[in-house]
């Protein structure tokens, strides 16, 4: 049971019993009819930059998502397979409780991000790409710097912190990463990825499927965030070879025990679909990142209790803390709070918590002020 609560630690986990199932084959319920359809990122953050990183190979292009004009930056780097937009509905919280701006970067291989070797996923890599994102932006005078990172992101910000690539870096807050439960995770993770969808039918179907499947528990975060997970198709197959279409959603291969005639009218049906609409897939294929697993979570307890700024780690339950950890909030060396009735994906599903801990962390610290007129 305790290995099945921790598969998803690099992507977003469903809820377990009680809430809703993993099964694609959900019905809604009783109500009226859920909103699907896509939010734009231009209603959460205030502008888009390209930044051009040099590099041996030639250029690299990291998107970033900005937001705000004065205050410390908070640099909020996302989890694996996911993008900076799994921060907006976060980022728009934020800038209304204090005075900040904001910078969230698709990481290499993800989202709209461009790099030479989108293969290379080591966590040395990918903390140096912060670096040099930071440089590119702010050059020799960065301000003061607050990094923030979920799952995969938060262990590639404390790679980011020990290694002292930020230079004006204020503090370190990590979310729902912990190096215990992330490595008894791995043995289990490529049947979790194998068990998910393989395509869409359209944008707003892996919409509905992250919410009713339970990988993002807050619907408006989903509309704007799932674009970020899931691209066009190159090429749409002919007819749905690994998935079709169910109750608004795309599901694997049913079993050889369907009625052959209900296969052939469906099958018909879906090609139909397919003509109407574009095919969508996942953008970073994490089976193929494993071999870097391992690097991103081995030994992260020791290297965050060794980072010298002021730490907070934000988790969605308790059982998460390893045996280092606990040792660690014991001695007091970091903040740590924990925000129940989440998923995996906590900044996602309850960005005024997340907001509201991380707001009320850095005005005690005296990195920034309360905006005039907010009531904490």
């Amino acid at each position: 049971m305790e290995r099945q609560l921790h598969l998803n630690i690099l992507t977003s986990r469903p809820p377990m019993a009680g809430g809703l199932q993993s099964s694609s084959k959900m019905k809604m319920g009783p109500g009226r009819k859920r909103d699907f359809t896509p939010l734009s990122w231009s209603q959460y953050f205030e502008t888009i930059e390209d930044v051009e990183v040099e590099n041996e190979n030639g250029k690299d292009i990291f998107r970033a998502y900005c937001s705000g004009a004065h205050g410390p930056v908070l640099l909020l780097l996302h989890g694996g397979g996911h993008s900076a937009l799994s921060w907006a509905v976060f980022t728009a919280v934020i800038c209304s409780r204090i005075n900040c701006r904001v910078v969230a970067m698709d990481l290499r291989a993800h989202g709209d991000t461009k790099v030479k070797n989108p293969d290379d996923l080591s966590a040395d890599t990918m903390a140096k790409d912060i670096g040099k994102v930071v440089e590119v932006l702010y050059g020799d005078n960065p301000p003061p710097i607050m990094i923030v990172g979920h799952s995969m992101g938060g262990a590639i910000a404390v790679h980011t912190a020990a290694a002292n690539h930020i230079p004006s870096l204020l503090g370190l807050c990590v979310i729902d990463v912990v190096e215990g439960t992330a490595m008894d995770a791995l043995n289990s993770m490529q049947n979790f990825l194998r068990s998910r969808p393989k395509t869409f039918k359209s944008l707003e179907n892996a919409i509905e499927w992250s919410v009713k499947s339970g990988q993002i528990r807050n619907i408006e975060s989903a509309r704007v965030s799932m674009g970020g997970q899931v691209k066009k198709c190159e090429e749409p197959p002919s007819r749905p070879a690994v998935s079709n279409s169910i109750d608004g959603i795309i599901e694997e291969e049913e079993d050889e025990e369907v009625e052959e005639e209900s296969n052939k009218k469906r099958m018909k049906e879906d090609d139909q679909e397919i003509k109407k609409e574009s095919i969508f897939t996942w953008r970073v294929e994490l089976s193929k990142t494993e071999k870097y697993w391992e690097g991103w979570f081995r030994g992260l307890s020791a290297l965050f209790l060794t980072c010298p700024m002021p730490k907070l780690l934000l988790l969605a339950g308790v059982d998460r803390l390893d045996k280092d950890l606990t040792i660690g909030q014991m001695q007091g060396k970091f903040q740590m709070q924990v925000l129940p009735q989440c998923g995996h994906a906590v900044h996602e599903d309850a960005p005024e918590k997340v907001a509201d801990a991380l707001a009320t962390f850095m005005v005690r610290h005296k990195f920034t002020e309360f905006k005039e007129g907010y009531l904490c």
